[in-house]
């Protein structure tokens, strides 16, 4: 190593570990306070209500609501004047499929008192997105309200249950999708049962989504709870995710992602990735997990991606985690493969480095607590693992980890169990 590249390794390596927990997390504090300066809010201005039953919403368990909810957006969206559009307490109105789309005059609200909840059977929907908020700017969705996705028919019919069904037939659709959309705030809101996804923040900017509860039985195939992809300065805070795929995934084009205060389980944990699927080019930088619960998850602290892709996952710290009954508590996994056919050995990868891990404790229900399994072409570079206590969820039983393919300077500080990181 050159003494350059020895003196960067090394000045990072202090910045990450500098006098204690608190320097980096005071660190990271400041950044996402600069990065969230102007909080997702809707205007301050008293707001007319546009109840969605005066456009002719029925809640009678039978009528397509989608052409009365879309009368009330385009009213609210082509006002000059802020606007509340409000989904009534106490009734289900069933939609078939909806775009709410901008650009919009002035800022808009929407108040889910009731239940908003898809036909229980398959049908086509454009680009698989049953509600889409689309180019939007100024927006809150709120109030205490259920988005359903009735998504049993759906799961049912997937290759991941038939074996034998194509995946690409028939594919269900996401239940909520925020697209090219800035300053928004999604909060106060339940999400059942999605058909495939819950909610998706794609190409979006200054998101804030908080007090969310998320929920689809444990063997729902990737109805994944929050999916983040090409977003930028998101919060994702203080709710309860229970699903059958990841709780929180990260994937290609995000960055300054701030998660905190996340109970999951159960799911498959919070996720950066999966990266560089079919040799594509992806990067995921500065994302901060603090304070998450995980509870009878397959996975805690996840990174994946498949071999051959390329680009960067860099700047990523889990912290004050607790883990209760996981069976992959910490695990980086660059040889992922999510297909029925054996992925063959490619020599390129996504690099990964600058990795944290402090201040992790609980219990695994595997023997391997701790496996950080590195592209042995791209190593992993800059590994931190700090003040990770892990023990069996069995009594009497022992942990171990696994760690291959690990690049410069690896470290562990008071951190059990632990792996020779010489490799």
């Amino acid at each position: 190593m050159r003494p350059t590249t020895s003196y960067v390794v090394t000045t990072f390596l202090i910045i990450l570990i500098c006098c204690s927990s608190s320097c980096l997390a005071k660190k990271h504090s400041h950044h996402h306070k600069t990065k969230h300066t102007k909080k997702p809010a809707p205007p301050t201005a008293r707001k007319q209500v546009l109840n969605v039953e005066v456009f002719g919403a029925k809640a009678d368990g039978k009528s397509d609501n989608s052409q009365a909810f879309k009368k009330a957006w385009d009213k609210a969206c082509n006002s000059l004047e802020s606007i509340k559009i409000l989904v009534p307490k106490g009734k289900v109105y069933y939609v078939k499929h909806v775009d709410f789309t901008g650009p919009c005059h002035s800022g808009i609200s929407m108040e889910i008192q009731g239940t908003i909840k898809s036909f229980a059977k398959m049908y086509d929907t454009p680009k698989r997105l049953w509600i889409k908020f689309e180019d939007v700017r100024n927006m809150e969705v709120f109030g205490g309200g259920t988005i359903d996705g009735s998504g049993e028919v759906w799961w049912k019919n997937s290759c991941k249950i038939k074996k034998t069904k194509p995946c690409q037939s028939q594919s269900a659709p996401t239940a909520l999708t925020f697209r090219n959309c800035s300053n928004l705030t999604l909060s106060n809101v339940r999400l059942l049962n999605a058909q495939q996804m819950h909610v998706i923040f794609q190409d979006c900017n200054d998101v804030e989504a908080s007090k969310l509860v998320v929920e689809a039985p444990e063997h729902s195939p990737n109805t994944d709870g929050i999916h983040v992809t090409r977003t930028s300065n998101i919060k994702i805070l203080d709710s309860q995710i229970r699903t059958g795929d990841d709780c929180v995934s990260i994937v290609n084009g995000s960055r300054n992602v701030d998660v905190r205060n996340i109970a999951c389980g159960p799911g498959h944990g919070i996720s950066i990735g999966s990266l560089g699927e079919d040799n594509t080019e992806n990067y995921v930088s500065n994302v901060f997990v603090k304070g998450a619960t995980f509870t009878g998850t397959t996975n805690g602290a996840r990174i994946k991606t498949w071999q051959g892709g390329s680009g960067i996952a860099r700047n990523i710290v889990f912290e004050d985690i607790l883990m209760r009954n996981v069976h992959n508590p910490i695990i980086i996994n660059q040889y992922y493969c999510d297909k029925n056919k054996k992925c063959e050995k490619e020599k390129s990868a996504v690099q990964v480095e600058n990795v944290v891990f402090r201040n992790i404790r609980g219990t695994s229900a595997s023997k391997v607590a701790i496996n950080l399994n590195c592209s042995e072409s791209v190593p992993c570079k800059n590994v931190v693992l700090q003040n990770v206590m892990l023990t069996a969820q069995q009594k009497g039983d022992k942990v171990e980890a696994s760690c291959n393919h690990l690049a410069l300077q690896t470290t562990k500080l008071n951190s059990l169990p632990s792996c020779s990181l010489n490799n």
